[in-house]
């Protein structure tokens, strides 16, 4: 796709909205005195607010660019994996949110240490950061290249400018400037998906009813392949995948937990987790039905693809060749909007996790002052290093160097889900017995990845047969079963291992009947 020439209006629209994004951090530098405030936002935050950053967080470029690019050349089987974390959180949110709000301090992975000692809070932090530091390098180089294809400007200036303003916002703004800059940039990306659609459905002869009847004619409104099988993506892949993906972000990640904390109150938080997922699967389907809606929009109308372009540059492509200035503007600075509000949650909460979980254990004694600037270093050098693997990408080409680094923090970052369940659901899980279960999942990653993962047309183990061949998405599913499995049996072997009881659902439940 040929770079495309912003008018003076589009340029002005982006510069508003980096201007904006500047002014809210530095309007909340003053409050940062500590880090209640600076990783909580002192626990003063509206919970509609609450909502709608949580909402901004799980929305990212990724999905700006790629949920359109599936509904064009698939169907909406992607979607499955987040009509599963609604129902998931629709029960769990009443148990998780007043769990760490009593537990913990900051840290979500406090309650693993409680629970299962240091080790789990360890390997649990360090499989957060890893996951997520190598998720900020890709939205870095995604939306460096979706913005180059679209406008000409170079890949790596936008990767350093965006990612600067980024580093700037959470370094001076803490948690509270995020929260209050992912409701703008929420109702931004909200506003240029709707914008983007309604012109794709009245660009046609027909409008939206032949846009709609022409998708399902296709097969494009579907959820399909439905067969039992676990070696491609199918249905139950994604209902399976997307259960265990609910309980991941929701009960485990530390961007999500950490909004918990910023809430008023426990029920306004419990509402802001409600009202943060509900929204983010109606903007899921927005976006990839703009995808299935660009494929209707260009058998329907005169206008025509190039010969070479890939389905993730189609929405791209559209916005730059059919939309008027200023609205071309708008919906780049949605695109940008997407990734800011994915990454400054990202790097506030890695410097939450670098203080509370490896400073404080090391120096206990540290003044607020002392955290505070350590909190700050960590942003800086998690918001440069990630700026750095996004160049990496962009020189030696990102489809191969992404699927090693993906493979790579998968062998570690595997079975959080498992721990946090056994810590709330079995009075029998211990420590001994849980620390067995995470180097056995480790094991299995480590042999699933390298026999599944190629370099050109080779595996990086080949064991024949023994290959792990099942889908990608079913890996993480396993490593959450092992922990579960294997932890609850090898704690039997252990059996007089302290349990800590009080922190199981069933000390809850007697709390809440004796209330009664």
């Amino acid at each position: 796709m040929h770079g495309y020439t912003l008018s003076w209006l589009d340029y002005l629209v982006i510069l508003l909205s980096l201007i904006v994004s500047i002014y809210v951090g530095l309007f909340f530098a003053k409050r940062q005195t500590d880090t209640k405030n600076y990783f909580a936002a002192g626990g003063r935050i509206p919970s509609w607010a609450v909502g709608m950053s949580i909402f901004a967080t799980l929305i990212s470029s990724i999905t700006f660019l790629a949920y359109p690019g599936e509904g064009f050349k698939s169907n909406w089987i992607l979607l499955v994996q987040g009509i599963m974390v609604v129902i998931i959180l629709s029960g769990l949110v009443w148990i998780v949110v007043p769990l760490y709000r009593k537990v913990i301090g900051i840290s979500a992975y406090e309650y693993f240490e409680k629970r299962f000692g240091a080790f789990a809070r360890f390997y649990s932090s360090i499989a957060f950061s890893l996951t997520h530091f190598s998720k900020m390098g890709s939205v870095f180089f995604l939306m460096g290249l979706a913005l180059t294809s679209m406008t000409g400007v170079n890949t790596y200036l936008i990767i350093w400018l965006i990612g600067f303003t980024i580093i700037f916002i959470t370094l001076k703004g803490g948690m509270e400037a995020v929260i209050w800059l992912d409701v703008i940039q929420g109702f931004l990306l909200i506003g240029g998906g709707l914008i983007a659609l309604t012109v794709i459905l009245f660009s046609v002869e027909g409008g939206p009813i032949a846009i709609v009847n022409n998708a399902v004619e296709n097969n494009k409104i579907d959820f399909g392949p439905y067969n039992w099988d676990f070696t491609k993506l199918t249905f139950v892949v994604m209902v399976v995948n997307g259960i265990f993906y609910g309980i991941q972000k929701y009960a485990t990640d530390q961007t999500i937990i950490q909004r918990y904390l910023a809430a008023k109150s426990e029920k306004g938080a419990i509402r802001a987790a409600l009202m943060g997922v509900f929204l983010s699967l109606p903007v899921w389907t927005l976006f990839m039905f703009i995808g299935t809606a660009l494929f209707s929009y260009y058998q329907l109308s005169n206008s025509t693809l190039p010969a070479d372009i890939q389905p993730d540059a189609v929405f791209p492509y559209f916005i730059v060749s059919q939309l008027p200035p200023g609205v071309i503007g708008l919906i780049l600075s949605a695109l940008i909007a997407a990734a800011v509000s994915s990454l400054d949650s990202d790097l506030n909460c890695l410097a939450a996790i670098g203080v509370e979980d490896y400073y404080l254990r090391f120096k206990p004694k540290s003044s607020e002052e002392q955290r505070m600037k350590f909190g700050k270093i960590v942003v800086v050098i998690s918001g440069f290093a990630a700026l750095l693997v996004a160049t990496l990408y962009v020189l030696l080409g990102g489809e191969g160097v992404l699927g090693i680094v993906f493979g790579l923090y998968a062998i570690f970052s595997g079975g959080i889900v498992g721990i946090f369940l056994l810590g709330l659901f079995s009075k029998r899980a211990n420590k001994k017995g849980v620390n067995i279960g995470i180097v056995v999942s480790i094991i299995f990653t480590a042999y699933a990845v390298l026999t599944s993962q190629k370099i050109g047309d080779s595996k990086l183990l080949d064991l024949g047969s023994w290959n792990f061949t099942h889908h990608k998405y079913m890996l993480g599913v396993y490593t959450h079963l092992i922990v579960i499995i294997v932890g609850y049996l090898g704690s039997l072997f252990f059996p007089h291992e302290e349990v800590h009881e009080d922190l199981t659902i069933y000390s809850w439940y007697k709390k809440l009947k004796t209330k009664k």
